[in-house]
């Protein structure tokens, strides 16, 4: 009876101590998963930002461009009114002298 029990003992030690390194796996294992759907949630966010980032600089660019375009067509109508306007006509100091 004796040597029963303490065989059933010597098996069993073996046998915790797998159950104890699978838990220490599983746990490792759980940790490293969660490292990694903490990385991949990370890296959408930082993708939808560079999105929205870029939306943002296309927006801008496109603005500038009607700006610019808008920019032109003022100056070309300021010229023209200078140009018909007396006040801002050239004046030749020459013939002012005479």
């Amino acid at each position: 009876y004796c040597s029963r029990k303490l065989s059933s003992k010597v098996e069993s030690a073996p046998a915790t101590m797998m159950n104890a390194d699978m838990d220490a796996v599983e746990a490792e294992n759980q940790v490293e998963l969660e490292e990694k759907t903490r990385l991949i949630n990370q890296v959408l966010e930082l993708q939808h930002t560079l999105e929205d980032l870029s939306a943002r600089v296309d927006a801008v660019k496109e603005e500038n461009l009607k700006l610019k375009s808008e920019n032109q067509v003022l100056g070309q109508y300021i010229e023209n009114l200078m140009s018909a306007s007396s006040v801002f006509q050239t004046t030749d100091t020459k013939s002012k002298r005479k």
